[in-house]
């Protein structure tokens, strides 16, 4: 009866065992499942379709495309993309995971990691 079972749930374990072992997996490219973004280097020359580019003091560059009607930035840097949701501010505009916060005062973008400023003085570069 036993020997009967484990055959009918060798493919479920085997099934499982593959799913398990895809978890363990450190490097996943999300590049490949996800449109926006990935392993590919970001053109900096020219703004994704749909996003703003920056220029930063200290010559420092930076993309943000605003998603659903501004409730969300979408910050896109060389090597490295993400979302960031509006956040309350006692003053201008802020984004944050969390983790990195974008400050928006008076159309000028500071981008923080932590509490360090990354990108400071942005301004929307010309087209």
């Amino acid at each position: 009866m036993s020997h009967r079972f484990f055959r009918k749930a060798r493919p479920v374990i085997a099934c499982v065992a593959l799913f398990l072992g895809g978890c363990s997996t450190p490097n996943l490219n999300l590049g490949d499942l996800w449109p926006i973004g990935g392993s590919k280097e970001q053109d900096v020359s020219r703004a994704p379709a749909g996003a703003t580019a920056y220029a930063c003091e200290g010559g420092s560059r930076l993309f943000v495309r605003y998603l659903d009607n501004g409730a969300a930035a979408w910050v896109i840097l060389p090597g490295r993309e993400f979302r960031l949701n509006k956040t309350p501010s006692g003053s201008g505009t802020r984004y944050s995971n969390g983790g990195t916060t974008l400050d928006i005062k008076d159309n000028v973008l500071t981008l923080f990691d932590g509490t360090k400023p990354t990108h400071a003085g942005c301004k929307a570069a010309a087209g």
